[in-house]
């Protein structure tokens, strides 16, 4: 069994009622429950953590191979495209991880398009909303399959 670190970042707290047009109508605590629920049929334990602060995802992270994290999906939120402080958390801890986007970035204004995270992720999810999220899930409990 390994443990599965789900990260997300500012904002994501507002789901199921910031702007549904774009990020849908699904709240984070359900998509955090079904993504619990997938990793534990898949014999794993998915953890959740949410900030609206940068300093508590670093803090977050660097507390992940300590707690025996084995993979990390992470949804930056608007930090996606400006911390490079998390960037170099992640690094840090070498810890695999999914990047994962409700919307589809390159869809988007020109300054959401560039991500501090795409290159350094094993893959990347964008664009289908809370599924995605499922996706993430998936791909994860079989890279831990590979890594075994």
């Amino acid at each position: 069994m390994a443990r599965v670190l789900l990260l997300n970042g500012p904002n994501l707290n507002l789901l199921g009622t910031r702007e549904p047009g774009i990020y849908g109508t699904e709240t984070l605590e359900s998509i955090e429950k079904r993504a619990a629920e997938l990793a534990r049929e898949a014999g794993h334990e998915l953890l959740a953590f949410q900030s609206n602060a940068e300093a508590e995802l670093i803090g977050r992270i660097q507390r992940a191979s300590a707690e025996g994290i084995g993979f990390l999906i992470f949804n930056p939120g608007a930090f996606t495209h400006t911390s490079i402080a998390l960037r170099d958390a992640i690094v840090g801890v070498r810890l695999p991880f999914i990047e994962v986007h409700l919307s589809n970035l390159q869809a988007r204004e020109p300054f959401r398009r560039h991500s501090y995270f795409t290159d350094i992720a094993v893959g990347s999810i964008a664009g289908l909303g809370a599924f995605g999220y499922e996706l993430a899930v998936r791909a994860a409990v079989r890279q831990l399959a590979r890594s075994s």
